[in-house]
């Protein structure tokens, strides 16, 4: 008989300010993600705070009268965690907990806290526990009570070195060993990327939660972990697919989001080795989302980091299933229309057709729409790529109609 589980989660409040670079629009956008985000790590979202400043209070992030306000509420309803969505300096948050006496977290804490739930392999939690120490390093001082000087005294006398100092060496020598270890681990990936010969590698790069492993899963006959939550693939899953005789490999890598930690993107390069090695890349977008558009300059601009911009690129835009636009009826002409009203033919029209059909696709990676188009155009940049590396294979691979006219006779 199968056990009830009750998913018990903590009480939440988030907090936020609207800025000249930040108006309240982009604000409650980015409160929607990091709303999901505390859902992902096992909270709810009881309140929303914000503030309008011209830049954050260097003390307590936000104003006096808005943190006694939070105090309050949190007091008055039990609300026993506290995120804020931009990353605190260390003195913020040591005045923060202080004052409000409650767990207090910002973006970054959150979005490693879920990497270190979601760390299913010895590599992936080595990267996580080394983006953690380097977040802890500069915050040890206040995070517990222990961390306090030494008392003084009879039998108090030590060697000099106070307790603090001594967990600052403690987590800078586990910094340096993890980083060893992920040095050992990045040769032995090199070792595997450099047996897998001359095959033509294909890798699913986006944002987070777009997609990409139920693609990896549709094209790649794989069984890659799949959640409508954020990273929910953190590992880079490596898979062999054919397409019409054609063999080349398919990776799934971890997603990207904004403001992404920089402590994560360090310790992730490795990850995101599979990218730079990468022939093509299938940049898989959620058009069903307000703000793929935003999501599509994070990624770019992650990709400009990693120096992999400028890879032959397909835009892959999935769950056209799920998109939604408003109706506007051509009798209307009190309304200004705006993205908000495009349908999917609209937005064919805009930049997109600038890409080019070869390099856009619309698919559903769910239900399977236009799959037979992605398959072609995924065989056509793969076929290209490949009679330029070895010439003497043109005949062997024939153009994608060819192939499926073959195929039939």
């Amino acid at each position: 008989m199968l056990e009830k589980t009750n998913h018990n989660f903590e009480k939440t409040a988030i907090i936020g300010i609207v800025t000249q670079q930040q108006n309240e629009d982009k604000l409650n956008e980015y409160l929607d993600e990091l709303e999901f985000l505390t859902y992902t790590a096992g909270g709810e979202v009881v309140k929303r705070f914000f503030q309008k400043m011209d830049k954050p209070n260097p003390k307590t992030f936000v104003g006096t009268g808005k943190l006694e306000e939070i105090k309050y509420y949190i007091k008055d309803n039990d609300v026993n965690t506290v995120i804020f969505d931009d990353e605190l300096t260390p003195a913020q948050q040591k005045n923060i907990t202080r004052e409000l006496d409650c767990k207090v977290l910002d973006r970054t804490n959150l979005i490693l806290d879920i990497f270190a739930q979601r760390a299913e392999t010895s590599y992936a939690r080595t990267q996580v526990e080394l983006a953690q120490c380097q977040y802890l390093l500069p915050r040890l001082t206040g995070m517990w009570t222990h961390l306090e000087r030494q008392r003084g005294g009879i039998g108090m006398r030590g060697p000099g070195e106070t307790e603090i100092e001594t967990d600052r060496r403690i987590v800078r020598d586990r910094i340096a060993l993890l980083k060893d270890k992920i040095k050992t681990i990045d040769k032995q990936m090199a070792v595997q990327r450099s047996n897998r010969g001359a095959m033509v590698r294909v890798a699913l790069v986006g944002y987070t939660n777009v997609g990409k492993s139920t693609l990896m899963n549709a094209i790649g006959k794989s069984d890659v972990f799949v959640e409508n939550k954020l990273f929910a693939t953190l590992d880079t899953t490596v898979r062999k697919v054919v397409i019409k005789n054609l063999p080349f490999l398919l990776s799934d890598t971890v997603g990207f989001i904004r403001k992404l930690p920089t402590q994560l993107v360090e310790s992730f390069k490795s990850t995101l080795d599979e990218v730079r090695e990468a022939d093509l890349l299938l940049h898989v977008v959620d058009i069903s989302h307000p703000d793929f558009e935003d999501h599509i300059e994070s990624v770019n601009q992650i990709l400009q980091d990693i120096k992999s911009a400028d890879k032959p690129t397909i835009m892959v835009f999935n769950k056209i299933d799920a998109y939604k636009h408003l109706p506007l009826s051509e009798d209307d002409i009190t309304t200004e229309k705006t993205t908000k009203h495009y349908s999917l033919e609209d937005w064919k029209k805009t930049w997109m057709s600038k890409v080019g059909a070869n390099h856009t696709l619309f698919i559903s990676a769910t239900d399977k729409l236009n799959f037979e188009e992605f398959r072609e155009k995924a065989y056509e940049a793969v076929r290209e790529i490949h009679i330029t590396r070895f010439p003497y294979n043109k005949f062997l691979y024939p153009d994608y109609k060819d192939a499926v006219e073959k195929e039939e006779d």
